[in-house]
């Protein structure tokens, strides 16, 4: 018995060695596929730029927490590639050049809005600046410009004293990548459109695509507790003086029909324990929307009028009213040909008679010039005078005088 186990022993040995070493070559193959992939993001040269040392997959932005899973946020939920690496600039200026890689525009939005905002609260940034200088949306702030374009995020940093020519060199590094992205959509999400005043809006919102959850985005709002999306919302958060307002949309009208009893229960349930509810919330379409913090009800309704949802249907399969459709436009773009033809024909056909008329009356008043001048007798009111009756005589005009003789 005892030899049975002493033979069982090594070869558990041997088979847990096996696995430990699959699992180490495996994480090493791993390691080493993340490093070739941050390596594509960044070139080697850029413009008069050069890499200074090596490029590094763990990002800053991972360090600091904003791409992990407890954030709530959507790029933790989706795949992405980040890398960073440092620069070095013709006059030796040296800038940290992070970039993050997502599957989604909005992804690379959100991560955007939500470094904006923990610089506001540092006192360190100012508004985003939507298509001006860098990337699709973007803002500076003391030391470093950040921007979106496409599916990637930027963050351009300068070193920790950077010298006084640093922020030319910085805003130009910036543009270089810029100008080297795809820019996909080219545009921020729709929601944020959406929002009441959106080119203001827009500097201060906080976007959230694909969210798990929105508890803590607001503080002392337990409200925000129950609204449950699996994924499949996005959120725009926004401040409107004292007022908060947060629009939440779900993708389905199922998941938004769910949301609206669960948060109508739950406000009900805050109300009668005395807890703090929001100024007013309304469901519109597949939104759901949140007004905190307004100074009246009244104040908070009146933003909420503001939105407006827009419907989208798409059909899984093929239309049913593509006919209907194609004979509608095919009517319309016949009689709007036909209107286009009767137009010009009549436009043409007063073209010609102006020309015409034009002309009649300048040869019309020539010839009347010509007989007013002309120093004749005549006998029929100045008309021509045919001598059909033979009684005018008829002068041989060789042996006329010529004129001066």
């Amino acid at each position: 018995m005892k030899r049975g186990v002493s033979l069982r022993f090594p070869t558990f040995f041997a088979l847990l060695c096996v696995f430990l070493f699959a699992v180490a070559l495996e994480c090493s193959a791993q390691v080493k596929q993340e490093s070739a992939e941050a390596g594509k993001l960044l070139p080697r040269t850029i413009g008069s730029f050069r890499q200074f040392g090596p490029v590094r997959s763990d990002t800053l932005i991972e360090k600091e927490g904003l791409l992990k899973p407890s954030t709530g946020n959507s790029a933790a939920a989706r795949n992405f590639v980040g890398a960073e690496a440092e620069y070095l600039s013709a006059e030796g200026n040296k800038h940290l050049v992070e970039m993050v890689r997502f599957s989604r525009d909005s992804d690379a939005y959100s991560l955007l809005t939500r470094i904006a905002r923990s610089l506001r609260d540092l006192d360190q940034s100012g508004g985003l600046k939507i298509g001006r200088e860098f990337g699709t949306a973007g803002f500076a702030h003391p030391v470093g410009v950040a921007f979106f374009k496409g599916r990637t995020f930027v963050r351009v940093s300068a070193a920790p004293t950077p010298p006084a020519n640093a922020a030319v060199s910085l805003m130009t590094l910036a543009q270089l990548f810029a100008e080297g992205l795809e820019k996909g959509e080219a545009d921020v999400p729709v929601l944020v459109k959406h929002l009441p005043q959106w080119e203001e809006a827009q500097e201060r919102v906080v976007y959230f695509a694909g969210f798990n959850s929105l508890k803590g985005v607001v503080p002392n709002q337990p409200l925000l507790d129950v609204v449950t999306s699996e994924g499949d919302a996005d959120a725009a958060i926004s401040e409107y003086g004292a007022s908060c307002m947060v629009i939440v949309e779900f993708n389905t009208p199922q998941l938004a029909a769910d949301n609206d009893r669960n948060i109508a229960t739950k406000l009900q349930e805050l109300r009668n324990q005395g807890q703090p509810v929001p100024s007013a919330y309304r469901r519109v379409g597949n939104y759901s929307v949140f007004v905190f913090n307004a100074p009246t009800e009244q104040a908070a309704n009146g933003l909420i009028d503001q939105i407006q949802y827009e419907q989208v249907v798409q059909w899984l399969g093929n239309n049913p009213n593509l006919l209907d459709k194609a004979q509608r436009d095919y009517y319309r773009t016949t009689g709007g040909l036909l209107l286009a033809v009767v137009k010009a024909s009549g436009y043409s056909a007063l073209a010609c008679l102006a020309a015409g008329g034009l002309l009649g009356a300048l040869l019309f008043h020539r010839r009347r010039n010509q007989q007013r001048d002309a120093k004749l007798f005549s006998d029929a009111g100045g008309m021509l005078r045919l001598n059909i009756d033979e009684l005018t005589s008829q002068g041989d005009r060789a042996k006329l005088l010529g004129p001066g003789t």
